[in-house]
C-alpha cells in the first residue's frame, strides 16, 4: 500500500502535498447539485452578482474534500479504517471558479486505540491554500489508522 501505517507516522511529521488542482464552475455546480445544496451564492450568477463577493462562491464543503483528498496518497491510502471525526473546520478566504489549491498535513496527536490493538488514533491538522498564498480552509481530522501487519 502506498499508505503509511500508523507506526511510521510521528508527531509534528509534515505533508507538502505535491498535487495542486484549479477549481472550475462545473465542480462547483455539479458538486453543489449532488449535494442538494439550493444556496444561490454557489449557483446563481445574478445573485452572486450582487453579493460582496461579486461572484458565485464554490461550495466549502467541496474545499474541504478537496484538501482532505489531495493529503490521501501521501498519507492514508489503503491503510485508513476510516474517519472518525473533522473539528475545528474553518474558511478564512473565499474560493473562486478558477482558483489553484494546495495542501498541507501535519500530524498533531498520536495515540493506540484502546479496543482494537490492531489499529491506532491519529490527528491530521489540514491546510489549504490558494495561488496567492491565502489559507482558505482549516481543519483538523481524526483518523482510524492500521497498524503495520504482524508476519
Amino acid at each position: 500500500m502506498a499508505g503509511l501505517y500508523y507506526e511510521e507516522f510521528h508527531v509534528g511529521q509534515e505533508f507538502e502535498h505535491p498535487w495542486t488542482r484549479t477549481v472550475t464552475e462545473t465542480d462547483n455546480v455539479l458538486f453543489t447539485s449532488l449535494t442538494m445544496n439550493v444556496q444561490p451564492l454557489h449557483l446563481d450568477v445574478e445573485f452572486a452578482s450582487k453579493t460582496e463577493f461579486g461572484k458565485p462562491l464554490v461550495n466549502s464543503i467541496f474545499t474541504l474534500g478537496l484538501m482532505v483528498g489531495v493529503s490521501v496518497n501521501d498519507t492514508t491510502i489503503g491503510t485508513t479504517v476510516g474517519n472518525l471525526g473533522f473539528t475545528d473546520v474553518r474558511f478564512p478566504k473565499p474560493v473562486f471558479a478558477g482558483d489553484t489549491l494546495r495542501s498541507r498535513t501535519k500530524v498533531l496527536a498520536m495515540r493506540e486505540s484502546k479496543s482494537r490493538p490492531d489499529v491506532g488514533i491519529l490527528e491530521f491538522e489540514h491546510t489549504c491554500w490558494n495561488q496567492r498564498q491565502e489559507m482558505v480552509a482549516y481543519c483538523k481530522r481524526q483518523a482510524l489508522m492500521r497498524k503495520k501487519p504482524t508476519a
